[in-house]
């Protein structure tokens, strides 16, 4: 094929997988907008905090609906951890949450069938209960008395200043009453289509991105001709996965053409386990708040789950249930699928798409406005530091929830474009607040100077 073919053959596959695909995702954020109002953050704190394996199984089974990306699932872990959840209950949260999710299993079941579709929150709820029952394990092991903060004191609202705070959508203990009747429906459709949309639409369009490239570039059947044996395709995908950085969601379509190009089905999961679930930056925070052991008790149960699950797949369950359903080798055409209206299809990623144009419209307004800070009063202290490595909005609440904690800090603000962050209080201990940010797994810039 010339150029000029490759490109119309990537955008017809770039549409029939984003056509697949909007559907369910808009169902998905819907559902995801839902979960955000019927548990509130207080909901899933109060049963995360005591190291045996209840708490722990309640950490993966709350984890597994969530619909949080990759990057969100960090700083949402580690808040619920400084909360005064134990170590199994966070680290069984950060394994099962960012592989699946409602909007996730639902695009799952779009393209790859409903067997896929059932069997990863399955895995995400046995590997994250592993997972986390080994933490403990490791945790009881080390000397010492754990000095993490309890959820009273972490409480980013107290009866003085609940009405000045901002609700809290990370690892909150508390939220403020909403002032109208209609405010819970809008923040729910808020969260659904602008704020975690906003999180996860970069990763979503890199996800389909990659798979319409893969679906032109790599020849049918490459990975059966060239790597023949479906261990070592295994072994070949976890390697590339540990450290990629995609999430559950976008994820999915990259598996599917995967498949088709000749992974075994077992391969397929293993990148659809190992991706969203590990990248290098998790790796960096966990080692670095929860130490080397809990870890490594992380990796390995996400190493040894995606690994005996692929091979219960490929070697034990009928192969006949996991080929693919949704997508052909044409891009569009169905076997034994429920095939939905080709106007939904339609509607749904015109809709979607121009919902991600708004959210970067959004963005970019913002990142035009100045953050000017005024001071009240003479005596209140004025802050605006830089903090790196902020990506979504539950990194944001994350950050604004435990400094805002913080004993005289006063408001806590953040603007995740310009990666500031703006506080006033009085009598401020700087070095508290750079001891805070780091303990997130951010890094402190140091004040910025107007």
């Amino acid at each position: 094929m010339n150029i000029t073919s490759y490109i119309q053959q990537f955008a017809y596959d770039f549409i029939q997988i984003l056509n697949e695909m909007s559907p369910y995702l808009m169902l998905g954020f819907f559902f995801a907008g839902v979960l955000k109002i019927a548990f509130p953050q207080k909901f899933i704190d109060r049963y995360l905090g005591q190291k045996n394996g209840r708490s722990v199984l309640n950490a993966s089974l709350l984890g597994i609906p969530l619909p949080l990306c990759s990057c969100g699932v960090i700083p949402t872990g580690i808040s619920f951890y400084k909360s005064g959840a134990s170590k199994g209950s966070s680290v069984s949260f950060l394994i099962s949450t960012p592989q699946t999710g409602v909007d996730s299993i639902l695009v799952t079941y779009s393209l790859l069938g409903l067997p896929f579709a059932i069997i990863r929150p399955i895995i995400a709820l046995i590997t994250g209960y592993a997972g986390g029952m080994l933490a403990n394990r490791f945790d009881k092991q080390d000397n010492g008395v754990e000095t993490t903060k309890t959820a009273e004191t972490e409480s980013c609202c107290s009866e003085e200043s609940a009405e000045s705070k901002q609700d809290c959508n990370c690892g909150d203990s508390c939220e403020t009453k909403p002032s109208k009747q209609n405010s819970k429906l809008h923040t729910m459709f808020k969260y659904a289509f602008v704020d975690f949309l906003q999180d996860i639409s970069k990763w979503l369009i890199i996800g389909l991105v990659l798979a319409a490239l893969i679906s032109v570039l790599i020849p049918d059947n490459f990975f059966a001709k060239f790597i023949g044996n479906d261990f070592i395709g295994m072994l070949v995908i976890l390697l590339a996965s540990i450290p990629l950085y995609i999430c559950a969601t976008s994820s999915v379509p990259v598996a599917a053409v995967l498949l088709m190009k000749g992974v075994s089905p077992g391969a397929a999961l293993v990148f659809l386990m190992a991706g969203p679930a590990t990248n290098a930056a998790t790796i960096t925070v966990l080692n670095k708040v929860l130490g080397r052991k809990t870890t490594l008790a992380y990796l390995s149960s996400i190493i040894l789950g995606a690994l005996i699950f692929g091979l219960l797949i490929d070697y034990v369950l009928p192969r006949e249930w996991f080929t693919l359903t949704g997508l052909h080798t044409h891009m569009g055409a169905h076997e034994g699928h429920f095939s939905l209206p080709v106007w939904l299809q339609w509607g749904s990623s015109i809709t979607l798409t121009l919902l991600i144009i708004n959210g970067y419209i959004q963005k970019f307004l913002l990142k035009r406005k100045k953050l000017s800070p005024t001071k009240t009063k003479t005596e209140t202290e004025d802050y605006l530091i830089a903090v790196l490595g902020m990506s979504c909005n539950h990194c944001k609440n994350s950050v604004e929830k435990h400094v805002g904690a913080l004993s005289n800090i006063k408001s806590a603000e953040v603007n995740l474009e310009q990666k500031r962050l703006h506080i006033q209080g009085k009598d401020i201990d700087l070095s508290q607040i750079q001891k805070e940010i780091e303990s997130l797994g951010f890094e402190y810039g140091g004040i910025i100077e107007d």
